[in-house]
């Protein structure tokens, strides 16, 4: 059984947690999330706390049962405090700007890159860094991916699209015969 799901999660000051239907709702100043658990667990609010229960004994259930109990965490913390994420773009003349609600991407291709924000997603763009920032978290990592996807960071030159914390291994170039 997960030492993860036992654990209840903390529902801070100014968050509010709703269950019903099975539907779980949190709210806070960042934002709003909804989460339906999976199969064989269950979920109720008690003084402040929100528990995570096992129904089943299956495999899956007990699959769910952690994984459950980290999303609904991860909620909380997205509504409360929210998720940021920063990437850096290496290489001359690559260039970030948000126009409306597309990110658009000039990384060394014939044309440009142009990426839709998702609705919940704040981008801001400085200098070479891309700043994304949300209260799901899931989002937030989804999106940074697909814009790191776009043109990943090479080991020759370091040129490419890399998270801030990211350390990229160079290697060696050619080395001249003797």
């Amino acid at each position: 059984m997960s030492r993860v799901g036992k654990q209840p999660v903390t529902v801070p000051q100014g968050v509010t947690a709703a269950i019903a239907n099975g539907v779980v709702s949190i709210s806070g100043p960042k934002g709003k999330l909804e989460f339906t658990p999976g199969r064989g667990v269950s979920v109720k609010s008690e003084g402040g706390q929100i528990l995570v229960a096992l129904n089943d004994k299956d495999t899956q259930a007990t699959a769910n049962f952690g994984s459950c109990r980290a999303i609904i965490n991860n909620m909380v913390l997205g509504v409360s405090t929210g998720f940021k994420r920063a990437l850096e773009l290496n290489g001359v003349g690559y260039t970030a700007k948000v126009q409306g609600t597309v990110l658009v991407l000039t990384v060394g291709y014939s044309h440009d890159v142009k990426l839709d924000i998702p609705p919940s997603v704040k981008c801001v763009v400085n200098k070479n860094q891309i700043e994304l920032d949300s209260c799901d978290k899931a989002l937030v990592g989804l999106f940074a991916s697909r814009i790191r996807k776009t043109r990943p960071p090479e080991p020759y030159l370091g040129k490419g699209i890399k998270y801030v914390e990211e350390t990229i291994r160079r290697k060696a170039g050619k080395t001249a015969k003797k």
